[in-house]
């Protein structure tokens, strides 16, 4: 009997093979991290967040109720590269690593594809877990002082890193050598002692970086490619400029500041809810910095003449928790990582793909595991892919795992009780009577819900022996696909990573 592990391989490779040269269609994946689909202006936000987003709907096709495989970047991502349900890949921390040969974008360069990530996600584009493997080119976190001067990062990347002679040479003989210099020390210092920088040098990375370094290396390629931009924004601290700062302020800016956790303060009951709830105007206004920087990327792209033979996906790997009761546990959701509720497992989905010109809406649940066989049909050659083709044949299934012994340490501080962030937690949708039907499983408790939209959803009676039967039939043929080998581990990580991912609140 053939393992799902080797049909995921020859499905992969025969769909793939020949098909390169036929079309040659460019496949960019761009992932919104920590964005939930009711806080985007196509989920009918309050807020006005995603502008652009609304006007390309009218030539993309809308998935109104797509879902994240899981609930954290990694478990997230990995579903997403691969097309394998969180609890087939089984990839949920540092420990673990995707094994050579199942990422898509691994199957794409070996076809000819050049191949691309630019984020400063840890997970994506640092740590050895698999999922940067598949990319000539990776674009890391960029957090120097003076971004207009040498960037010693990328400097790295072409001659190696201890080459220190080389890049001082390099510095003095440029226009800013004194601010290249500094960049140079900030950047020693975030790899080796992170400690001694101040937060101001450990924030986040705007997602305008990014678009630039994605657009410049989109340039230079000559041939088809394929490229994954991980934008952070909306990812914590939620910092917009004061561009898009128009729903949080100074008194939300106030309130981040002063906190020492932005989750497990919450959930620990440290902190009131109410500060947690009035970070989402900040949170809104990160969300809207993103979106202007896709506008950029998108008529940049369409300047160039390449937007009508690319594949455009924007979506999430999930969403995050402002405090909202879950909809199966005795808390309320906090950020991500853990929960099952749709506050952060619907995301956006917006697609584009080549030639499309008019919008589509599609309403039946769809997932993100279905992006590799989407993104094998464009380069198949096949002009119009179905509008639906983020759909899949059965159900939309969603796992959640529970809280890693590594990160127990972590909470200890703040929470006793960790029985509500243990054990995992399992979601399946579909369509029932007109209705997209949500039934969760988690420890001995079974709920159904109702959702109408991004915005509205309720609970409905059900046999909780029923809603258990379903969930188990969904998940019946979902085993660990033998993709997995062993990671290194946070041990096995630098200093500044490891900094990185406790500031993700991973680690």
């Amino acid at each position: 009997m053939c393992s799902l592990s080797g049909v995921v391989h020859i499905g992969i490779d025969l769909a793939l093979a020949g098909g390169i040269a036929a079309m040659a269609s460019n496949v960019l994946l761009v992932v919104l991290d920590s964005v939930r689909a009711r806080n985007v202006s196509i989920g009918d936000s309050t807020n006005d967040t995603t502008p652009f987003c609304s006007a390309f709907a009218e030539r993309a096709t809308t998935y109104a109720q797509a879902r994240s495989p899981g609930a954290k970047s990694l478990t997230s991502h990995t579903s997403i590269f691969t097309g394998l349900d969180v609890e087939q890949h089984n990839i949920t921390s540092a420990d673990d690593r995707l094994a050579p040969g199942y990422s898509v974008f691994e199957h794409l360069r070996e076809e000819g594809y050049s191949t691309g990530v630019f984020s400063e996600n840890t997970w994506v584009t640092d740590v050895e877990v698999g999922l940067k493997d598949g990319f000539d080119t990776v674009e890391g976190p960029r957090n120097i002082p003076f971004p207009d001067a040498a960037d010693p990062k990328s400097f790295v990347a072409e001659a190696g890193r201890g080459q220190y002679v080389e890049y001082l040479t390099a510095s003095l003989g440029g226009s800013k050598p004194v601010r290249s210099i500094l960049n140079g020390l900030a950047t020693k210092l975030a790899w080796d002692y992170p400690w001694l920088l101040p937060d101001s040098l450990q924030a986040s990375t705007a997602a305008d970086v990014y678009t630039d370094l994605f657009l410049e290396w989109e340039r230079e390629q000559s041939g088809p490619w394929a490229a994954c931009i991980n934008l952070m924004d909306a990812h914590i601290p939620y910092e917009p400029t004061p561009e898009f700062d128009r729903w949080g302020g100074p008194d939300a800016r106030e309130i981040q500041t002063e906190l020492k956790d932005m989750k497990w303060g919450f959930l620990g009951g440290q902190e009131p809810w109410w500060k947690r709830r009035a970070l989402e105007g900040l949170y809104d206004g990160a969300i809207a910095q993103m979106d202007a920087q896709l506008r950029r990327l998108v008529e940049t792209l369409d300047e160039r003449d390449v937007l009508e033979d690319t594949l455009v996906v924007i979506t999430s790997d999930h969403g995050e928790g402002f405090g909202e009761p879950s909809e199966i546990r005795d808390v309320r959701v906090a950020e991500h990582s853990l929960a099952i509720d749709d506050v952060v497992t619907h995301v956006p989905l917006l697609v584009k793909y080549p030639g499309q010109t008019e919008g589509e809406t599609v309403t039946e649940p769809a997932t993100l595991t279905r992006f590799p066989d989407v993104a094998r049909t464009v380069t198949e050659g096949e002009a119009e892919p179905e509008p639906g083709s983020f759909v899949p044949e059965g159900p939309v299934r969603v796992s959640t795992v529970g809280l890693k012994d590594v990160l127990k340490v972590r909470v200890a501080d703040y929470i006793d009780d960790f029985e509500p962030f243990t054990a995992t937690g399992r979601a399946v949708l579909r369509v029932e009577d007109g209705d997209v039907v949500k039934d969760i499983t988690w420890r001995d408790r079974a709920r159904r819900i109702v959702v109408r939209d991004a915005q509205t959803s309720y609970r409905v009676d059900a046999p909780e022996s029923e809603i258990r039967s379903r969930v188990e039939a969904a998940f019946e043929d979902v085993t660990d696909a033998g993709v997995r080998t062993g990671g290194a581990g946070v041990e096995g990580t630098s200093d500044a990573t490891r900094k990185r991912l406790e500031d993700l609140g991973y680690a």
